[in-house]
């Protein structure tokens, strides 16, 4: 089937390399490159969700969660701000 496109230069030119190097017809190169490429939009590729394992950090002994404001002195400094 003919139909008219209109494609990137950029586009055009790889096409053209890849078929000289393939020494393959550009019609068979492009229609290849656009099976690959539709599928790839029809069924995109499933990603696994990011999962992290929680640690125990623990604490320092001497340091107390509960006042926030002096953990942060004892840890960067009393000029922290």
């Amino acid at each position: 089937m003919r139909t008219t496109l209109t494609i990137d230069d950029d586009v055009l030119e790889r096409a053209r390399s890849a078929a000289q190097r393939l020494r393959e017809p550009f019609k068979k190169v492009v229609n290849e490159a656009l099976r690959v490429g539709l599928k790839t939009v029809e069924e995109p590729a499933r990603s696994r969700p990011y999962r992290t394992r929680p640690h125990k950090m623990g604490l320092r002994e001497g340091m107390n969660l509960d006042n926030i404001q002096e953990l942060i002195a004892r840890v960067e400094g009393e000029d922290h701000r």
